[in-house]
């Protein structure tokens, strides 16, 4: 459960709309204790390692959950410009987070070896990072969940963590709506579609002018989807 959201709550309705981006059986994520548990221990043992930590998340909602999930006593905690600013805004609203520091305000010659650093994903290889000198790099991200994923994005460690949803609560969100008719959109909308036609609803795939993120999507990716032959079984 992401603490820094309202909880979903499903509304009785005729039409739903639905998106899919991880709308494959292969998606299906691990519980968020375990996965902030493999996080402390990374970050702990970079610390040991004189290794800054540097984890890559997107700077609205992904960056701020990964910061109401982490164990703030490892040790301090700075933050990219971009995750800063909207730290303000969601402690403004009442979402507790963490103390943080803006990497900006840091002078040279700071120790960054027991440090855990969130910054977006765009950050990741530029100039920006080489004030921290030795680090490791991680992604948290649903798309972590595919073989080849975190080496093609060249990080050191990958969590799956998505504020999407897997499989399983894509299909229960669908079923506790009581919805005869499914619009599907961005993501595997024709899989999707296909599969709740299947099942007796009235199910299409909406276009969109927005289909995805570079950086997170990939073709490389769904390959690997169909290499591990991970689609919706047919009625």
């Amino acid at each position: 459960m992401d603490t820094t959201c309202t909880p979903f709550e499903p509304v009785r309705c005729h039409t739903f709309i639905t998106e899919a981006t991880f709308g494959l059986p292969i998606y299906r994520w691990t519980p968020q204790a375990e996965v902030f548990a493999e996080i402390n221990a990374w970050w702990r043992r970079n610390q040991q390692q004189g290794r800054a930590s540097l984890l890559l998340g997107y700077s609205l909602g992904k960056a701020q959950r990964l910061l109401a999930g982490i164990d703030p006593a490892i040790g301090p905690i700075f933050t990219h410009g971009a995750v800063e600013r909207l730290n303000h805004d969601y402690r403004a609203t009442g979402v507790v987070l963490p103390p943080t520091r803006y990497v900006g305000e840091i002078g040279r010659g700071f120790d960054w070896s027991q440090a855990l650093i969130v910054a977006p994903p765009s950050a990741h290889g530029s100039t920006w990072t080489r004030k921290f000198g030795a680090y490791s790099a991680a992604f948290a991200s649903g798309w972590m969940r595919i073989r080849g994923a975190r080496r093609r994005r060249a990080v050191d460690r990958g969590f799956v963590l998505s504020d999407h949803v897997d499989w399983p609560s894509l299909t229960a969100a669908i079923e506790a709506t009581g919805a005869e008719r499914i619009w599907v959109t961005h993501g595997y909308t024709a899989v999707v579609a296909r599969w709740l036609n299947e099942r007796g609803y009235d199910a299409h795939a909406v276009p969109t002018r927005f289909e995805g993120d570079a950086e997170t999507s990939s073709a490389a990716d769904e390959q690997d989807v169909l290499e591990e032959g991970q689609l919706p079984q047919q009625s």
